[in-house]
């Protein structure tokens, strides 16, 4: 997200952000589907049933990252064209949307609900901090870089 053209249109800071959180958020759901649910097989999406049924939550997921890939896409091209795009805020946007995801599918799906594990049959504590971790990690660090845009911003050399 470098080199974006810097024209004299004013740069939209959270607009920014959010589509990249959005891509960011899609982008980490199709890690998760691709690798784990479908090369490992470790999962699917809602496991408390029949594969069948597992397989299905699978697609639905699948759909809804897709829609998400998109519409951010479409939100980030309308910045580009109106060179409103702020790079800071939009590297933000994306980390705090790969880790939000990761957090809320290894606390919320994984933890809370339960509508599935990482993995069976193996000790998961190794499992729930590595992948809770690498959530967390990259979160922080989304919101670090998002507090810096905004400094940045305040103080007029927007990004």
């Amino acid at each position: 997200m470098t080199g974006f053209p810097q024209g004299s249109g004013r740069h939209e800071g959270r607009r920014s952000a959010v589509a990249c959180a959005l891509i960011g958020a899609a982008v980490m759901a199709a890690v998760d589907e691709i690798v784990f649910h479908q090369v490992l097989g470790w999962h699917h999406f809602y496991d408390r049933s029949t594969p069948a049924v597992g397989l299905l939550s699978d697609g639905l997921l699948h759909t809804a990252e897709l829609l998400a890939l998109v519409a951010g896409f479409f939100l980030y091209a309308d910045l580009r064209r109106r060179r409103a795009l702020s790079a800071d805020h939009a590297w933000a946007g994306f980390l705090v949307g790969v880790g939000g995801f990761q957090l809320f599918d290894g606390v919320v799906d994984h933890k809370l609900l339960r509508v599935h594990q990482i993995r069976y049959g193996v000790d998961l504590t190794p499992y729930d901090w590595a992948w809770n971790a690498f959530g967390a990690v990259v979160f922080l660090a989304g919101c670090g870089l998002a507090v810096r845009a905004r400094r940045r911003a305040q103080r007029g050399g927007r990004r």
